[in-house]
């Protein structure tokens, strides 16, 4: 999607027309018509006041391949308190499970970064796989594609929240990419 269509998108997920955000940003409603018809890109403070009025990132805006997360909740867990039952191979399949009882299906995900071209070689001359090990010594949490009633979740399990955000588009079950994040299917399926 270019920048004008996530622009577009963002705007009447908020619930605004044209002439109200444009209020609300403090410009005019043609040059929010300029940038939805890709004539033109805001500046750097207009984009930063864009994203918080949207709920988006200005990375989300600007990044080609990025898709909108349309809502996200986190509620915070104990997840001492989930047992591994069932198909639940840990306690984060279990919290999942427990969240979502009524889904069509739940598929655990293998995250990895998406490297810059910098990190790509960095990571290829010193030591191939040292990148992804970093970062998944940052991040352990557990990622799951939840679909139910004709609508996908992202599920983020932490030691401490479950984080759940409705995607705006269909993905790809098998591998997709939201933000810097490219997640790929487990080799085991919950539901």
């Amino acid at each position: 999607m270019t920048f004008g269509e996530k622009l577009r998108e963002a705007r009447k997920a908020a619930g605004l027309s044209q002439e109200q955000f444009a209020e609300k940003m403090s410009v005019s409603r043609s040059a929010v018509a300029k940038w939805e018809s890709d004539k033109g890109l805001p500046d750097v403070n207009n984009l930063k006041v864009m994203a918080q009025l949207l709920g988006v990132t200005i990375d989300y805006l600007l990044d080609d391949e990025e898709k909108l997360n349309l809502s996200e909740t986190k509620e915070p867990i104990d997840l001492e308190a989930f047992e591994k039952t069932g198909k639940a191979r840990d306690k984060k399949d279990a919290a999942v499970l427990a969240k979502f009882p009524n889904a069509d299906a739940v598929y655990p995900l293998i995250r990895q970064k998406k490297m810059s071209k910098k990190e790509a070689l960095l990571d290829f001359i010193v030591l191939p796989g040292v990148v992804q090990t970093l970062d998944y010594m940052n991040n352990s949490d557990g990622y799951y594609l939840v679909e139910q009633g004709g609508r996908q979740y992202l599920v983020r399990v932490s030691k401490d929240f479950i984080t759940t955000t409705e995607l705006a588009q269909h993905v790809d079950t098998k591998k997709f990419t939201i933000d810097n994040n490219v997640f790929k299917r487990a080799v085991y399926q919950l539901i």
